[in-house]
């Protein structure tokens, strides 16, 4: 085995126990027994610079002090406080305990060469100083890199990277925004939230269904890009297209959902054209074939939650025209819950099957009805929840008027408490 080979060997063996000045020295006595040339020897067998070496030589030809715990070892006490002896070692240029260099080496801090410096970046970033006119940041981003810019041009010259380090240093942080602020809240709220929970339970104890229904946004059906990441094979990302312009002839798909809050399971229904009141009536009625006949086939009554807005709005004349029509053809009281105004991020669809339809369908794109569909369908969770799904592509004209006589037909019932916002719709013949 060559020098180089031996010396590598050696320098893997001992390098978990050298420290900076350990491996200095070190580089140095093997140098010093190679002779002329040692020092580029060492440094291409253990991949260190050739300057350790010769940093190594110099400190020991300058005599180094003994080290630290030399020191300690002669008479320091050693309880936090440096004694006499290590005081007088480092006065003399010896190292502190617990470090590897001399106090004060290293580059000086960009705060010491200019004091100004942190003052003028919290003139930029504080949020006293949004909207002062002379502030020259307040209508742009405060990136880093804008603001390193800008306090160059003030005749402060920094970098992006020091001024993320003060910003931390300064208890400043990159959080997102959380929507926690609201308008005002009506005075029954919590006191509706309250009555819903007690109709769910009532309606649970009794074997009666209780769904919770809605609608998610609207979804562009063609190649385009969709968030999320998923495992494509390498080098093989799927194509689309460069601009989320509508597609003239695939359109967009409303997704309407009805959640059963007691059986744990779902039904999309993917229309294809207006989210009207008759769309969000047919899909009730689509789940109750589907999927709420057979587990309810003894049920009188249903109880549906609902957002206070929408296509389901309690004040729509052609929303309570269509539950009516609902009810004739059940044969089931319909009793609405409708939510507060601004509570809707707290409906049962949103947390129990809509946020798991996105993720099921995450970076992939919607190329077509069947598609969706597809991917809405094998939707599941850990708990059991099961998601059905079916393509709707019957129209939903808008701007459709419904007459004081169709409205005053309608067998509508208050409920005592908030009846602008619970109600009951009773059929006009016998079950079917």
């Amino acid at each position: 085995m060559g020098e180089p080979a031996q010396i590598q060997a050696k320098y893997a063996t001992l390098r978990p126990f050298l420290d900076e000045r350990r491996r200095r020295l070190w580089a140095a006595n093997e140098a010093l027994a190679l002779g002329r040339g040692g020092a580029t020897i060492v440094a291409a067998a253990t991949g260190l610079a050739r300057q350790t070496s010769g940093d190594g030589l110099r400190e020991r030809r300058a005599a180094a002090p003994p080290p630290v715990d030399t020191v300690v070892a002669a008479g320091e006490p050693g309880l936090g406080e440096p004694g006499p002896v290590v005081a007088a070692a480092a006065a003399a240029g010896a190292r502190a305990p617990g470090r590897q260099r001399r106090a004060g080496g290293g580059r000086k801090p960009l705060t010491h060469h200019d004091p100004e410096l942190v003052h003028a970046l919290e003139a930029l970033v504080a949020p006293t100083t949004r909207g002062a006119p002379e502030s020259p940041l307040r209508w742009t981003t405060k990136s880093t890199r804008k603001l390193a810019a800008t306090l160059t041009g003030q005749g402060q010259p920094v970098s992006a990277a020091p001024v993320a380090t003060l910003l931390r240093q300064l208890q400043y942080r990159w959080p997102a925004r959380r929507k926690t602020t609201e308008g005002a809240a009506h005075p029954d709220r919590d006191a509706q939230f309250k009555h819903i929970s007690t109709m769910v339970s009532t309606f649970q104890e009794r074997g009666q269904p209780v769904v919770s229904i809605d609608a998610t946004k609207q979804e562009r059906v063609g190649d385009f890009k969709n968030g999320g990441r998923e495992w494509p094979p390498a080098g093989q990302p799927e194509p689309v297209r460069g601009h989320d312009f509508p597609d003239k002839t695939l359109g967009q798909v409303t997704p309407y959902g009805v959640f059963d809050l007691t059986a744990n399971h779902g039904w999309v229904s993917v229309g294809t054209d207006h989210d009207t009141a008759a769309c969000a009536v047919d899909t009730v009625h689509r789940w109750w074939a589907q999927m709420g006949t057979p587990r309810y086939a003894g049920a009188t009554d249903l109880l549906r939650t609902a957002a206070g807005g929408g296509s389901n709005r309690r004040r729509g004349r052609r929303w309570q025209v269509a539950l009516q029509r609902l009810a004739d053809a059940t044969g089931r009281r319909g009793h609405v819950c409708h939510f507060p105004p601004g509570t809707s991020k707290w409906h049962n669809i949103e947390h129990g099957m809509f946020s798991h339809l996105t993720q099921n369908w995450r970076g992939r794109p919607l190329v077509s009805h069947a598609v969706l569909v597809e991917l809405i369908g094998p939707t599941t969770t850990q708990t059991g929840r099961r998601i059905q799904a079916a393509l709707n592509p019957q129209p939903y004209p808008t701007g459709i008027t419904v007459s004081d006589a169709e409205l005053a037909a309608v067998r509508l019932e208050p409920d005592a408490f908030h009846g602008n916002w619970n109600d009951t719709i009773a059929p006009r013949g016998t079950i079917n």
